[in-house]
């Protein structure tokens, strides 16, 4: 049984892509997420922003406006991202108990879609922020970037 779906997988995931470096570029799913977790995010933000900085030719007063957004994104969304990770444990836990608790299931499910939607509406936030400071040349590239990154996730090498 799954308690969650891949689009609610897909979308967290591209959260804490965008959030780690605000979508800089697309890695493999399982080097990126291993990369998030095994070092310092906020090293890895300033590493992913870097390129993204190069593919959009930012300005430097964009990069003094962009940085803080993000930096910001990352603080809110930390919380989001551990206690998810939580609630999944709960929830693989709930499989592994005597006697299949449905309730419980369901109430993890639900618990794991409430979070995936918090992290989706503050990177959407983070989004349209960032968006604010880019031209529309500029905003044209992120959107193909993410449209790229995206489906790298979807379809992982």
């Amino acid at each position: 049984m799954r308690f969650i779906n891949r689009q609610t997988i897909a979308a967290f995931l591209l959260g804490s892509a965008l959030v780690a470096g605000a979508g800089a570029f697309a890695v493999d799913h399982r080097m990126g997420m291993q990369a998030m977790h095994a070092g310092d995010p906020a090293a890895h933000a300033d590493h992913v922003l870097k390129h993204l900085y190069a593919e959009l030719d930012a300005s430097e007063n964009q990069k003094a406006k962009i940085d803080p957004l993000v930096k910001q994104a990352m603080q809110d969304l930390q919380p989001l991202h551990q206690q998810l990770h939580a609630a999944h444990s709960k929830a693989l836990q709930t499989l592994t108990e005597t006697g299949m608790d449905r309730a419980a299931m369901e109430a993890s499910r639900l618990q794991l879609m409430q979070l995936a939607d918090q992290a989706s509406k503050r990177v959407v936030q983070l989004i349209a922020d960032v968006g604010e400071v880019l031209t529309p040349a500029q905003r044209q590239k992120l959107a193909e970037h993410l449209g790229k990154m995206h489906g790298a996730m979807r379809h992982p090498g």
